[in-house]
């Protein structure tokens, strides 16, 4: 199979005409280390803000329709240098990812299901005109580079190693087309809590139709930067409003969909008189997160509750709530893991939800499953060992 093509890109390889520019992935074989000789003090763990302090080193890969993908480098930190016409400043033709690396009550340190985060930079690199690559490849670099800087993974349990892998274009043009040059770079950060409330505090959510996270058709399901840099506005807003996130809704019916920048789980007793556990449909407005296709696994695999992707309406919460059905409800996503929800704001009313009230027994138990994996407690084929 030929990969890393800029034709039409598949998960992995690359399908259609593929004659005219034939390129070769890169290889982690190639990877040229010259790590930095100078080093930042390490910060303490419990005091770490998100996404604010980073390692000594970064991975950067070039690539161009010309040649290519030229050799990986592992090399110091460093500014990018970028035409000021680069495509990505543009027009937003870039992407990222977001994982984390965790050591382990025993010493050894592991990346958390690391595939699904290749696949999913994958089919975002396709719907960006961002040029394909081999996923192994790439995944072989990320764990060579979180070897090179093994000592900026925290010694805690609380915090974590976040690592972002980004594609963006660099064409120097104004021109409105897919990019003909393109920089693959992985940047590491340590970090502990994503909110800084804590890591197990719950938050309060503002509900609104009149701004839209994505729409059918769109990039909602591709973790590209322009679904987040347009929803800091409703963010703000809410944020004023007494409120910590933006509960994204859809459609003329209010469909529930995302929780900020994470996936939204419910788990209450349905409709039917059900227990289950609830979260929307991968319709192309969802991102399809790792930690919420985990957390559907974990409990498909337990057998004790329905576990259904299924649409949910505004209304088929206040409903439940006026009749309390409605049990726990949570965000999910790599940054924060599990993150429970405690109120609504929606048309002018507070809706208190009742996570906090039941344990919150199911969101607990989420964390702790997912932790124990993540930290080496508990063995599991979805770690993957990086030393």
């Amino acid at each position: 199979m030929i990969k890393g093509c800029h034709n039409e890109c598949m998960a992995g390889g690359c399908s259609g005409e593929t004659a005219k520019h034939i390129t070769e992935s890169f290889k982690a074989s190639d990877l040229i280390i010259t790590p930095a000789t100078t080093f930042k003090e390490k910060p303490d763990p419990s005091g770490l803000v998100f996404g604010t302090v980073f390692t000594d080193n970064m991975l950067t890969i070039e690539w161009s329709l010309a040649s290519g993908w030229e050799k990986p480098y592992i090399k110091p930190l460093e500014n990018l240098s970028l035409h000021p016409a680069s495509s990505s400043l543009h027009y937003a033709i870039e992407l990222f990812e977001g994982m984390k690396a965790y050591r382990g009550v025993d010493g050894k340190i592991r990346l958390f299901r690391p595939t699904l985060n290749m696949d999913r930079m994958a089919r975002s690199a396709k719907r960006a005109t961002l040029p394909c690559f081999d996923q192994n490849e790439l995944l072989e670099c990320i764990r060579k580079l979180v070897e090179v800087e093994k000592e900026w993974v925290p010694y805690s349990t609380a915090a974590s190693l976040y690592i972002r892998p980004t594609l963006v274009g660099t064409e120097p043009s104004l021109g409105v087309k897919k990019p003909t040059k393109a920089l693959l770079y992985v940047i590491l950060s340590p970090v502990g809590p994503y909110f800084a409330s804590g890591s197990f505090n719950p938050i309060s959510l503002w509900a609104d139709p009149k701004y839209v996270r994505a729409w059918k058709g769109g990039t909602g399901d591709c973790k590209l930067g322009g679904n987040y840099g347009s929803s800091i506005y409703a963010q703000q807003e809410a944020l004023e409003l007494g409120c910590q996130q933006v509960l994204w809704l859809y459609g003329e019916d209010h469909q529930i969909t995302e929780v900020g920048t994470m996936n939204l789980f419910l788990y209450w007793i349905n409709e039917d008189g059900e227990n289950e556990l609830a979260t929307p449909p991968l319709d192309g407005i969802i991102l399809p997160g790792v930690t919420r296709q985990s957390i559907l696994d974990l409990a498909r695999n337990w057998e004790e509750f329905k576990v259904s992707e299924r649409y949910i309406t505004m209304s088929d919460l206040t409903a439940a709530l006026e009749e309390s059905r409605v049990k726990e409800m949570f965000g999910a996503g790599t940054a924060c893991v599990v993150c429970p929800i405690s109120k609504i704001l929606y048309k002018g009313k507070h809706l208190h939800i009742p996570t906090m009230e039941n344990g919150p027994q199911l969101t607990t138990r989420f964390l702790n499953k997912l932790s124990d994996i993540q930290y080496g407690r508990e063995d599991s084929d979805w770690a993957v060992l990086v030393s």
